[in-house]
């Protein structure tokens, strides 16, 4: 039977609007490369390098699915870059070394926290212009936007604070303190709790996303370690929030958190200075991404062990799996 004229376009559409070239992929920023490395997560090979601006750290894929945002630290900008070309397409300004952003749920706001300046910029994706910028404590790091787009939390690493920013006002409506040098957030899946590392705590503070109470503090040891050695930054949790990945920087390793309980179940030995973590698409494996040791360390997930250490760029920071 013939298709129809209707159907063959539709046909069309779809292969325009899905990365069909972008299957099994990981990105993995080199901050003393100024690139990114591409992974097979096939065989677990790289398989190239895209260069980029300077300095690449943190990375996020945008809705389409097609375009990945890389901020650079030393380049002040965000490249743009085209999934299956493998090519930057597109820079935006990101104000004076940015740190960390999120997106808008609806992609259209990027909010980016400035550490020289002390403050959140809300960038307009379109048209690449700033639309406000949000003063906040020193060394703004972390930033998290709630499902619903209507709150943007950013942590302070000076001031040991989490900042709530109400994004129609775009102002701080209240400061949370939390633990020594907050850095990054997850949330849990009901969104009800928000955790954020404490790199010079050895701790994860949970908060409340009712009333920003302090409900929970996961305090991390491991024998033979000192706590200033425990240094954690990069965690994420699964789809279903049962469990939390959180990587303890210089101690290098990744503990395992159940996150009902609380309570460390495994901590896994990774390269040096586990820095950011991100699962495939199955949950399965965990990619843990070693700064001074310039190296990737795949974790298999239920037997909670490493199965391979992939050599990548130079310092390197972040990994984005597309899949």
């Amino acid at each position: 039977m013939k298709k129809s004229a209707a159907a063959l376009l539709f046909a069309a559409f779809l292969t325009q609007v899905q990365p069909a070239q972008a299957q099994g992929m990981a990105f993995v920023s080199s901050e003393k490369d100024h690139a990114l490395t591409v992974i097979d997560l096939a065989s677990l090979t790289v398989t190239g390098t895209i260069p980029t601006c300077k300095r690449p750290r943190h990375m996020q894929l945008m809705p389409d699915r097609r375009h990945l945002i890389v901020a650079c630290g030393d380049g002040n900008v965000a490249d743009v870059i085209d999934i299956a070309a493998r090519k930057s397409v597109r820079r935006l300004n990101l104000g004076d070394d940015p740190e960390a952003f999120d997106l808008s749920p609806d992609g259209k706001t990027l909010y980016v926290s400035n550490e020289d300046e002390g403050a959140l910029s809300f960038i307009d994706v379109a048209s690449g212009q700033i639309k406000a910028s949000v003063p906040v404590g020193k060394e703004p790091e972390g930033v998290k936007v709630s499902p619903d787009g209507k709150t943007v939390w950013v942590t302070s690493e000076v001031a040991n604070l989490v900042h709530v920013i109400d994004t129609a006002s775009a102002k701080v409506v209240r400061n949370v303190k939390v633990g020594a040098r907050p850095r990054r957030f997850a949330l849990t899946a009901n969104g009800s709790q928000l955790w954020v590392s404490n790199e010079m705590g050895a701790s994860v503070s949970v908060l409340s996303t009712r009333d920003y109470s302090l409900i929970g503090t996961i305090e991390f040891k491991l024998p033979g370690a000192r706590s200033t050695d425990i240094t954690p930054v990069g965690l994420t949790m699964t789809r279903d929030g049962k469990r939390a990945f959180v990587a303890l920087g210089r101690a290098n390793h990744v503990a395992f958190v159940d996150v009902a309980t609380r309570k460390v179940t495994d901590l896994v030995l990774v390269g040096k200075r586990a820095w950011n973590v991100a699962l495939d698409k199955a949950e399965s494996r965990l990619l843990v991404c070693n700064g001074l040791s310039d190296d990737l360390t795949v974790i298999d997930v239920a037997a909670a062990r490493p199965v391979k250490t992939i050599p990548v760029g130079r310092v390197p920071y972040a990994a984005v799996v597309i899949e």
